[in-house]
């Protein structure tokens, strides 16, 4: 028998002050959303399952939890907010005029192996882009994503931007269980492995060479202007033609020290169709956001518009920060005799002051005591007993 007072693995609870925090970051980047045009949406917590996994969205389908309704439909909790969102945009606002911007702040669901900033349910700060195709916007969303980073609190981080369409375009002279496990090599930075793979492969040593030094190029917009030189496939020239007119906007916007290229991040390959990123902060094993372009999946839904974006994970970004040793508003708590302590707290409310009333007639040494323990400035109403 379990114990009453565990939870389920992959799932925590939130104490008042990580709740506030977690709270606080949220305002403060809906605020920064808002500023740059995009609109909130929330969608349902659980969908059709077959909403969520028959539509090409890059899902592996055991990580969903899955439940039955009582009419016997199976149903899932959501794993992301893309997915839902492009079955929304595609079924309630063909009307809209375009592009659509678009921001959430929502839980997600995920049966994953559980780790340090890697839970089951998890927060995400995210926005979509949708119907507008380019460097321009592709560009937006990167400069958006840094901005989110830094309102969030982070200040030394770092994203990294990779380019999946040129990545597939030299793909297209080796075999598919080759690709498969080229995909795999890069992924994993495995540069010994690579070399392995390709010394087996039928192309030509001049496309190995190309190969390897894409896969381990990473930079800035210099270096990657560098390997335009190298890259003799047309539709990697062109795709990293469109990443370099990326950089030189984000150069433009002076954050040339905020992103690199590294054309080894690849995510999840066959659902992105340009640009994908990840942001990195020092000493955390794992990425604290990433996104990128997928033009196919509101097509899936029957609504064909080009898309990018991205989601901050909150949980990464608190493991990230320190927790603020004080992060609460000025209160006060309230001592004394009523009705005035109550006459005193609304007026200090509608001030807009944090106020908690003592209801019990507590020695003043205890008092300061547990306002202290809260944070609180004791104010004593005259006429205490």
């Amino acid at each position: 028998m379990s114990n009453i007072y565990e939870i389920p693995p992959g799932v925590r609870d939130l104490l008042p002050h990580q709740a506030r925090w977690k709270r606080q970051m949220e305002d403060r980047l809906a605020e920064l959303f808002s500023r740059w045009g995009y609109e909130e949406v929330l969608t349902p917590t659980f969908e059709y399952y077959s909403s969520l996994t028959e539509q090409g969205s890059g899902l592996d389908e055991e990580l969903l939890y899955k439940f039955l309704d009582r009419n016997g439909r199976i149903m899932a909790l959501r794993p992301d907010m893309t997915t839902p969102i492009a079955r929304m945009v595609s079924s309630r606002m063909r009307g809209e005029p375009l592009p659509l911007r678009l921001f959430y702040l929502a839980n997600v669901f995920r049966y994953e192996k559980t780790h340090a900033g890697r839970q089951r349910e998890f927060f995400q700060a995210g926005v979509e882009l949708l119907g507008a195709k380019g460097p321009k916007a592709d560009a937006e969303v990167l400069n958006l994503a840094v901005a989110a980073l830094e309102t969030a609190g982070l200040k030394d981080f770092r994203i990294g931007v990779g380019q999946v369409e040129a990545t597939k375009a030299l793909l297209g002279e080796l075999d598919r269980e080759s690709s498969t496990s080229f995909k795999e090599a890069i992924a994993s930075k495995d540069f010994v492995q690579l070399e392995i793979l390709l010394e087996k492969s039928r192309v030509s040593a001049r496309e190995r060479d190309i190969l390897v030094e894409v896969a381990m190029s990473r930079g800035g917009v210099s270096d990657l202007e560098q390997l335009l030189d190298v890259v003799e496939n047309r539709d990697a020239y062109n795709a990293l033609s469109e990443l370099v007119e990326i950089f030189k906007i984000l150069q433009y916007q002076g954050l040339e020290e905020k992103v690199f290229f590294d054309l080894g991040i690849l995510r999840d390959f066959d659902y992105y169709t340009g640009i994908v990123f990840e942001g990195y902060v020092p000493n955390l094993g794992f990425p604290v956001c990433g996104g990128g372009r997928y033009d196919n999946l509101l097509e899936k839904f029957g609504y064909p518009l080009a898309a990018t974006g991205f989601a901050v994970g909150l949980e990464r970004v608190m493991l990230a920060l320190r927790e603020p040793e004080s992060d609460r508003e000025q209160g006060y708590l309230l001592l004394g005799s009523f009705p005035k302590v109550l006459d005193r707290a609304g007026q200090l409310r509608r001030q807009g002051y944090r106020v908690v009333v003592c209801y019990e007639q507590l020695p003043r040494g205890e008092a300061e005591k547990l306002a202290a323990a809260k944070g609180l400035t004791l104010l004593v109403e005259e006429g205490e007993q």
